[in-house]
């Protein structure tokens, strides 16, 4: 055993680690947050919990990160606790399929089919496959194969190097002393749990001791307990996450902890007497890599059987480890809008980016009905509803300050198209739904104040107000469903309607200076009408920069000035039948 060997042993573990987070990786982005998705609309059937924590565990290829987003879930409030409960437990067998996977480097035999089952064979073929997808190639879906391919054959270098650099420790007498310390049940968890606690990943960890089986000298006695060590290090991982976060996050990674200490000391003892009776013939044997995969598959399935129908105690444990004060719910309720922004999704940018627009809905949706209710105002006004208006437009400022700061971190993660196409049109949107907010606080003040002086339009000013008023409930209303549907076709319809509303504001100060010249209004008035028109145009401009910005950002642009030219020169006939079907529904009397 040479330094060059300690060198490869480590060269392999980093490549092994690297590998499986370059597949990772890809395989996440391969999904489009789909496989999120389904894991947030999860029923409360237990075994549908346990299949799809499995399955989706084993497509992204790490129960740790399926984990993290579980205690995510839990901590927005889009999980139960009770459901996590199943995913966790479903994440631990979709783990083991990394470990038949690496399974393949112990491939025996001379056949030409058995020789090509081998990794040194079709790995290389993978790796220049990866390699041509992610050079020749610019759609993301081509990237994202190419790098689930790329991240499969750097894995199984990694394991074949790790593999070939411990092959000499078979000679060395220390080497094979130590390892019969772990003869002894506890201090085989022992060792399991410190590795993987500290390179995070049990599929790794369980890499390693496959890679040591090729030594000869690692029987089944040493790596059943070393195995159930790995299972319970990494815990660590969702532990981790878990700092900072609510209480119920933080209960559904100590039901992840006890699941795995708690399946492990089951299954030690059921195992252990049954060997003392039975006397297992195979515990002497030399183990190896497809016997490793089977047991960690073996293990986590019994753990899962043994443990769901306790799920409900498992639940119970956690509450009294960690209790919940009535203050600490309250604080709880108040924040559950902005909880889905969850720091733990910046890890799965899919996720986050649909989460994102989630908050962006509702925040859109709140300065609607901000701005809908002070509009209301100008006909009764109730000091009660202007107050809530104050508050809709507090909290959307909130939701702006909080949405703005997840978009910039989340921003500077490795995202798909679609989902930098998202980020970017959001980041643009926000702004002007927090705009259109403001104006419901301006519109209010104006109502308030003619309230307070007694102050009310003649007949024939409420009748244009009226007619201006329902122009801009439906520019507002169409700009809300263009944001949430992100409808090409419905986004056109706004800038016709914004051209609109730029001619009936001009009119109506028109035709309110020709009655005060008649007597029929005070100057006065007229600055109270002056400034409810006037919000109203640039509600409708902001509405303009949305659905401008809905059409021109999956090109790449951004340029609401060069679209509104290209409409007025009268090249877009669409645009033009739109312009006159609105002017003729808002015409003033």
């Amino acid at each position: 055993m040479t330094i060059f060997n300690v060198l490869g042993m480590i060269s392999g573990v980093a490549f092994l680690l690297f590998g499986m987070h370059v597949m990772n990786e890809g395989l996440t982005k391969a999904s489009g947050g789909k496989l999120e998705q389904i894991l947030e609309k999860l029923t409360s059937n237990k075994i549908y919990a346990v299949m799809l924590g499995a399955g989706v565990t084993a497509i992204i290829q790490s129960s740790a990160a399926t984990t993290v987003m579980v205690v995510g879930f839990v901590n927005s409030g889009i999980m139960k606790l009770s459901q996590a409960i199943g995913v966790i437990m479903g994440a631990n067998i979709g783990t083991t399929i990394t470990s038949w996977i690496l399974s393949l480097t112990g491939i025996q035999g001379d056949n030409i089919w058995v020789q090509m089952l081998k990794p040194e064979a079709f790995t290389p073929i993978l790796a220049l496959l990866g390699v041509i997808l992610l050079m020749f190639f610019k759609k993301d879906k081509y990237h994202n194969i190419g790098n689930i391919l790329l991240g499969f054959s750097v894995l199984m270098f990694g394991m074949t190097t790790m593999s070939d650099a411990v092959a000499p420790l078979a000679e060395i007498p220390e080497f094979t002393a130590i390892l019969a310390q772990f003869n002894n049940p506890i201090l085989g968890v022992v060792a399991g749990a410190l590795l993987t606690a500290i390179i995070q990943s049990s599929s790794a960890s369980v890499g390693i001791l496959q890679a040591l089986c090729i030594t000869g000298v690692v029987d089944y006695r040493m790596a059943i307990p070393i195995i159930m060590g790995q299972n319970i290090g990494t815990c660590i991982t969702a532990l981790l996450s878990a700092v900072g976060a609510n209480k119920n996050a933080k209960r559904a990674a100590l039901i992840h902890l006890y699941f795995n200490i708690i399946g492990a000391t089951v299954f030690l003892i059921v195992f252990y007497t049954a060997n003392a009776f039975l006397h297992f013939e195979f515990m002497d044997i030399a183990a190896n890599a497809f016997g490793i995969a089977v047991i960690h598959s073996a293990y986590n399935i019994f753990a899962t059987c043994v443990l769901l129908p306790f799920s409900g105690m498992l639940e119970k444990l956690s509450y009294l480890t960690i209790r919940e004060t009535d203050a600490e719910r309250s604080d709880r309720e108040r924040a559950a809008g902005f909880q889905v922004l969850d720091i733990r999704f910046l890890d799965t940018p899919p996720i986050a980016t649909v989460q994102c627009k989630n908050v962006a809905i509702q925040m859109a949706e709140m300065a609607r009905d901000a701005l809908f209710q002070a509009m209301d105002l100008l006909k009764k006004f109730d000091e009660e509803k202007a107050a809530e208006v104050s508050n809709m437009e507090t909290m959307v400022d909130q939701y702006e300050d909080e949405l703005g700061d997840y978009l910039v971190k989340l921003s500077s993660r490795s995202l798909s198209e679609k989902d930098s196409h998202t980020i970017s049109m959001l980041l643009h949107c926000i702004g002007d739904f927090e705009r259109i907010s403001d104006h419901a606080v301006n519109i209010c003040e104006s109502a308030r104040e003619m309230h307070q002086k007694e102050q009310k339009f003649s007949k024939k000013a409420e009748e244009e107000i009226s007619i201006f008023s329902g122009l801009i409930r439906e520019i507002v209303d169409t700009s809300v469903q263009v944001f949430e549907s992100e409808d090409m076709e419905l986004a056109k319809e706004v800038e016709p309607m914004e051209e609109v509303v730029d001619g009936l504001n001009d009119e109506i100060k028109k035709r309110h200076i020709k009655r005060l010249r008649k007597g029929k209004c005070t100057i006065e008035l007229g600055f109270a009408l002056s400034d409810i028109t006037t919000n109203y145009e640039r509600v409708a401009d902001h509405c303009s920069n949305i659905a401008i910005s809905l059409i021109q950002i999956p090109d790449d642009v951004y340029s609401s000035h060069e679209y509104v030219e290209h409409l007025e020169k009268g090249e877009d006939s669409e645009y033009h039948e739109a312009l006159v079907k609105y002017t003729e529904k808002y015409m003033l009397p």
